[in-house]
């Protein structure tokens, strides 16, 4: 026979289970960032370039005709030096070192950065092969950054490198 006494002990313990998760599940309220803040976020993955060189003509003698190359190229990734700037200003710089065992995988970075809205001069280069002087992939902008809002630092080599969204 049931208990009256362990039935109404069972809905008072469930209701403020339910009160409990209830609360929790509207209140406080969850900001990521203040109200007057906006975020950009740096998020690269790439392949960095070959330092690749080409053999001297007695170095492709000396070479068995099948393996007779032209170019001399490792199986090894270049690291990739990133720069970024707001407001002429360095706001980051990092060299990404390729991941594997042998150094042949991708490079990657995520950098966070909080700002005040309003507008700012961005800039970011990058170059993915340093061998070569300079940078390779450069992207300037004036930015309006909205509170709340979060812009995105990406690359992709389809869409002409760097890019801002």
């Amino acid at each position: 026979m049931l208990n009256p006494v362990a039935i109404v002990g069972q809905v008072i313990l469930y209701g403020a289970f339910a009160a409990f998760i209830g609360y929790f599940a509207t209140s406080p309220k969850y900001r990521q960032v203040a109200d007057d803040i906006a975020l950009i976020k740096l998020s690269i993955s790439h392949l960095g370039d070959r330092e690749c060189r080409k053999r001297t003509p007695e170095e492709l003698a000396k070479l068995p005709p099948n393996m007779r190359a032209p170019m001399d190229c490792p199986r090894e990734r270049s690291d990739i030096r990133l720069e970024v700037d707001l407001d002429g200003q360095a706001a980051f710089r990092t060299t990404m070192h390729p991941t594997g065992l042998y150094k042949e995988g991708v490079s990657t970075v995520y950098k966070r950065f909080e700002l005040k809205a309003g507008t700012y001069q961005l800039a970011v280069r990058m170059n993915d092969n340093l061998i070569k002087p300079g940078f390779n992939f450069v992207k300037e902008a004036q930015i309006k950054l909205a509170p709340g809002q979060v812009m995105v630092i990406d690359f992709n080599p389809d869409r002409g490198g760097l890019f801002f969204k």
